[in-house]
């Protein structure tokens, strides 16, 4: 892997990972796979699968703006992406590079959310799914950014439990001090791991924050070394 082998030679530790979409009545949740073995074959028939139809969905989106008299250009939407699957947050940058609209924000309120004249639905995998591919990868799955997902997501919580979730994406930019206790008092009633992460995208992208800008405490490291570990 290329990340572990920019860190040989040095004191980094590399812990792989995974961030996967799974999508139901509810709305979207983002699933974490921590130490998952990025050559397991369902795992990766699953990524490449959400990768076509993410490429997929993303040139539907963009001729659906084309229509609308906001035509983006296809080649300029993946350099945006450097080189990786593109996404919504690639296309709201091109429609502020264009001039389309005033921010990223205003990309996705008027256009590209959820309902919008040019949303177009990803390929739905459902959470039980997801949890399942990423234990069968060998993986630790966690719930991310529970709180800013909203609502349903923290109310889904027990739920995901029993699919087989193992912690809670705790510390992380938009997370007030109130929302880290109240996840943190979840994860003890849940018997649940944290984790915590700054959901950096890339320097194009207006998501997340800074990296290292987060504090994560050692402790949800250790966490995560411990659950890899009691599974062997």
């Amino acid at each position: 892997m290329l990340t572990e082998q920019a860190a040989a030679g040095t004191e980094l530790e590399v812990i792989t990972g995974v961030e996967v979409n799974s999508e139901g009545d509810w709305g979207d949740l983002h699933i974490l796979g921590y130490h998952v073995d990025l050559e397991n074959g369902p795992l990766q028939e699953r990524m490449r699968m959400m990768r076509e139809a993410r490429i997929g969905r993303a040139r539907e989106m963009i001729q659906l703006l084309g229509r609308m008299d906001m035509p983006l250009d296809w080649e300029t939407v993946r350099t945006l992406a450097g080189g990786e699957s593109v996404g919504r947050p690639h296309i709201a940058r091109a429609l502020l590079d264009e001039g389309y609209v005033e921010t990223m924000q205003e990309a996705f309120d008027r256009f590209i959310a959820n309902g919008g004249p040019a949303y177009v639905p990803r390929l739905r995998l459902s959470p039980p799914e997801v949890i399942q591919t990423i234990i069968e990868a060998g993986g630790v799955p966690v719930l991310a950014h529970a709180v800013h997902s909203g609502e349903e997501a923290v109310a889904l919580i027990p739920e995901l439990v029993s699919y087989g979730l193992q912690g809670l994406e705790v510390y992380y930019p938009n997370h007030s001090s109130k929302d880290v206790a109240m996840l943190l008092e979840m994860c003890q009633q849940y018997d649940l791991l944290s984790t915590g992460g700054t959901d950096f995208h890339g320097p194009n992208i207006g998501e997340g924050a800074p990296l290292g800008s987060i504090h994560v405490p050692m402790e949800c490291v250790e966490q995560l070394r411990r659950a890899v570990t009691d599974d062997v």
